[in-house]
Protein backbone atom coordinates (compact mmCIF):
# COMPACT_ATOMS: atom_id res chain seq x y z
CA UNK A 1 0.00 0.00 0.00
CA UNK A 2 2.82 2.60 0.82
CA UNK A 3 4.79 2.90 -1.98
CA UNK A 4 6.66 5.80 -2.72
CA UNK A 5 7.20 4.61 -6.64
CA UNK A 6 3.41 4.52 -7.14
CA UNK A 7 2.91 7.80 -5.25
CA UNK A 8 5.34 9.69 -7.52
CA UNK A 9 3.62 7.74 -10.43
CA UNK A 10 0.48 9.38 -9.22
CA UNK A 11 1.69 12.73 -8.94
CA UNK A 12 3.12 12.51 -12.47
CA UNK A 13 -0.40 11.81 -13.87
CA UNK A 14 -1.93 14.60 -12.18
CA UNK A 15 -0.04 16.95 -13.76
CA UNK A 16 -1.16 16.56 -16.91
CA UNK A 17 -2.63 19.26 -18.64
CA UNK A 18 -5.23 17.13 -21.32
CA UNK A 19 -6.69 13.61 -20.28
CA UNK A 20 -4.79 10.86 -22.83
CA UNK A 21 -7.04 9.31 -25.44
CA UNK A 22 -10.04 7.39 -24.24
CA UNK A 23 -11.50 5.15 -27.04
CA UNK A 24 -9.34 1.59 -27.63
CA UNK A 25 -8.39 2.94 -31.19
CA UNK A 26 -7.17 6.14 -30.36
CA UNK A 27 -4.78 4.64 -27.70
CA UNK A 28 -3.70 2.29 -29.90
CA UNK A 29 -2.98 4.99 -32.62
CA UNK A 30 -1.05 6.64 -30.08
CA UNK A 31 1.34 4.24 -29.13
CA UNK A 32 1.75 3.91 -33.02
CA UNK A 33 3.11 7.02 -33.03
CA UNK A 34 5.28 6.88 -30.66
CA UNK A 35 6.25 3.28 -30.96
CA UNK A 36 6.31 3.44 -34.92
CA UNK A 37 5.27 -0.42 -35.57
CA UNK A 38 2.58 -2.63 -35.29
CA UNK A 39 4.93 -5.28 -33.84
CA UNK A 40 6.25 -2.80 -31.29
CA UNK A 41 3.50 -2.10 -29.77
CA UNK A 42 2.59 -5.56 -29.62
CA UNK A 43 5.54 -6.78 -27.88
CA UNK A 44 5.31 -3.57 -25.55
CA UNK A 45 1.67 -4.62 -24.36
CA UNK A 46 2.79 -8.63 -24.73
CA UNK A 47 -0.34 -9.62 -27.57
CA UNK A 48 -0.26 -10.50 -31.01
CA UNK A 49 0.54 -8.25 -33.98
CA UNK A 50 -2.58 -9.24 -35.57
CA UNK A 51 -4.74 -8.25 -32.62
CA UNK A 52 -3.27 -4.28 -32.77
CA UNK A 53 -4.32 -4.76 -36.39
CA UNK A 54 -7.63 -5.28 -35.10
CA UNK A 55 -8.11 -2.63 -32.58
CA UNK A 56 -6.79 -0.37 -34.72
CA UNK A 57 -9.29 -1.21 -37.40
CA UNK A 58 -11.61 -1.13 -34.77
CA UNK A 59 -12.69 -5.24 -35.57
CA UNK A 60 -11.96 -5.93 -32.08
CA UNK A 61 -13.19 -3.23 -29.10
CA UNK A 62 -12.95 -4.59 -25.77
CA UNK A 63 -9.52 -6.51 -25.12
CA UNK A 64 -9.55 -8.75 -21.91
CA UNK A 65 -9.28 -6.28 -18.49
CA UNK A 66 -5.08 -6.86 -18.22
CA UNK A 67 -4.23 -6.23 -21.74
CA UNK A 68 -6.61 -2.93 -21.28
CA UNK A 69 -4.79 -2.06 -17.86
CA UNK A 70 -1.23 -2.71 -20.32
CA UNK A 71 -2.76 -0.60 -23.24
CA UNK A 72 -3.52 2.55 -20.36
CA UNK A 73 -0.34 1.86 -18.42
CA UNK A 74 1.93 2.26 -22.12
CA UNK A 75 -0.19 5.52 -22.75
CA UNK A 76 0.37 7.39 -19.40
CA UNK A 77 3.80 6.53 -19.32
CA UNK A 78 3.96 8.08 -22.57
CA UNK A 79 1.67 11.24 -22.43
CA UNK A 80 2.65 14.68 -21.85
CA UNK A 81 6.75 13.75 -21.20
CA UNK A 82 7.51 17.58 -21.75
CA UNK A 83 4.54 18.64 -18.87
CA UNK A 84 6.07 15.63 -16.41
CA UNK A 85 9.57 16.67 -16.70
CA UNK A 86 9.05 20.57 -16.75
CA UNK A 87 7.03 19.69 -13.56
CA UNK A 88 9.15 17.40 -11.53
CA UNK A 89 12.16 20.04 -12.84
CA UNK A 90 10.29 22.64 -11.40
CA UNK A 91 9.90 20.69 -8.23
CA UNK A 92 13.46 19.77 -7.94
CA UNK A 93 15.02 22.99 -8.35
CA UNK A 94 12.18 25.83 -7.00
CA UNK A 95 8.90 24.44 -5.10
CA UNK A 96 10.01 20.89 -3.48
CA UNK A 97 7.28 18.37 -3.33
CA UNK A 98 4.19 17.44 -0.85
CA UNK A 99 3.91 14.43 0.82
CA UNK A 100 1.21 13.48 2.62
CA UNK A 101 1.47 10.28 4.47
CA UNK A 102 -0.15 7.64 7.42
CA UNK A 103 2.25 6.19 8.74
CA UNK A 104 4.48 4.29 12.19
CA UNK A 105 7.07 7.08 13.07
CA UNK A 106 9.77 5.34 15.77
CA UNK A 107 12.83 7.42 16.87
CA UNK A 108 15.82 6.62 18.21
CA UNK A 109 15.98 9.68 21.45
CA UNK A 110 18.37 10.54 23.93
CA UNK A 111 16.78 8.67 27.77
CA UNK A 112 14.41 9.79 29.30
CA UNK A 113 12.23 10.99 26.15
CA UNK A 114 9.79 7.87 24.53
CA UNK A 115 10.60 6.16 21.48
CA UNK A 116 7.70 4.18 21.10
CA UNK A 117 6.83 4.57 17.75
CA UNK A 118 3.43 5.09 17.01
CA UNK A 119 0.68 5.98 13.87
CA UNK A 120 0.90 9.65 12.57
CA UNK A 121 -0.75 11.73 9.87
CA UNK A 122 1.60 14.01 8.36
CA UNK A 123 1.38 16.77 5.46
CA UNK A 124 4.92 18.12 5.21
CA UNK A 125 6.33 19.82 2.28
CA UNK A 126 9.74 19.25 1.35
CA UNK A 127 12.32 21.95 -0.29
CA UNK A 128 13.67 21.13 -3.74
CA UNK A 129 17.38 19.18 -2.46
CA UNK A 130 14.60 16.51 -1.33
CA UNK A 131 12.75 16.40 -4.97
CA UNK A 132 15.71 16.21 -6.41
CA UNK A 133 17.30 13.57 -4.67
CA UNK A 134 13.76 11.48 -4.60
CA UNK A 135 13.54 12.15 -8.41
CA UNK A 136 17.11 11.06 -9.43
CA UNK A 137 17.10 7.84 -7.04
CA UNK A 138 13.52 7.06 -9.04
CA UNK A 139 15.23 7.47 -12.41
CA UNK A 140 18.37 5.71 -11.13
CA UNK A 141 16.10 2.27 -10.71
CA UNK A 142 16.10 2.76 -6.75
CA UNK A 143 13.62 0.36 -4.97
CA UNK A 144 11.11 1.20 -2.38
CA UNK A 145 13.42 0.83 0.57
CA UNK A 146 16.13 3.42 -0.76
CA UNK A 147 13.03 5.78 -1.78
CA UNK A 148 11.54 5.19 1.55
CA UNK A 149 14.64 6.33 3.07
CA UNK A 150 15.33 9.66 1.48
CA UNK A 151 11.50 10.74 2.15
CA UNK A 152 11.69 9.82 6.46
CA UNK A 153 15.28 11.81 6.42
CA UNK A 154 13.28 14.88 4.66
CA UNK A 155 10.67 14.12 7.24
CA UNK A 156 13.09 14.08 10.22
CA UNK A 157 14.74 16.93 9.10
CA UNK A 158 11.24 19.62 8.29
CA UNK A 159 9.00 18.00 10.73
CA UNK A 160 9.96 16.41 14.08
CA UNK A 161 13.84 18.84 13.98
CA UNK A 162 12.55 21.91 12.47
CA UNK A 163 14.74 22.24 9.98
CA UNK A 164 17.32 21.49 12.47
CA UNK A 165 16.20 24.31 15.51
CA UNK A 166 15.33 21.04 17.46
CA UNK A 167 15.81 17.65 18.88
CA UNK A 168 19.21 17.48 17.08
CA UNK A 169 20.17 13.89 17.95
CA UNK A 170 16.92 12.39 17.18
CA UNK A 171 16.23 9.42 14.16
CA UNK A 172 13.33 8.87 12.86
CA UNK A 173 12.18 5.46 11.88
CA UNK A 174 9.40 5.64 8.95
CA UNK A 175 7.39 2.29 8.77
CA UNK A 176 4.23 0.47 8.51
CA UNK A 177 2.94 3.02 5.86
CA UNK A 178 -0.84 2.83 5.48
CA UNK A 179 -0.84 4.97 2.93
CA UNK A 180 1.34 7.71 1.04
CA UNK A 181 0.50 10.10 -1.37
CA UNK A 182 3.51 12.85 -2.95
CA UNK A 183 2.24 16.09 -4.99
CA UNK A 184 4.14 18.80 -6.76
Amino acid sequence: MGDIDDALERADREVFTREPPKTLKARINFLMGKLKTTKAVAAELGVSQRSIERYRTGERKTPPKAITDRIDTAVRARWQPKVRDRRRKEAASRTGITVETRARFGYTAPIGTTDDGRMRRLTVHLPPAYAQRLFDAQQQGAQDPELRAIVAEGLQDIYFKDGGTRAETLEVEFTDIDYIDVSF
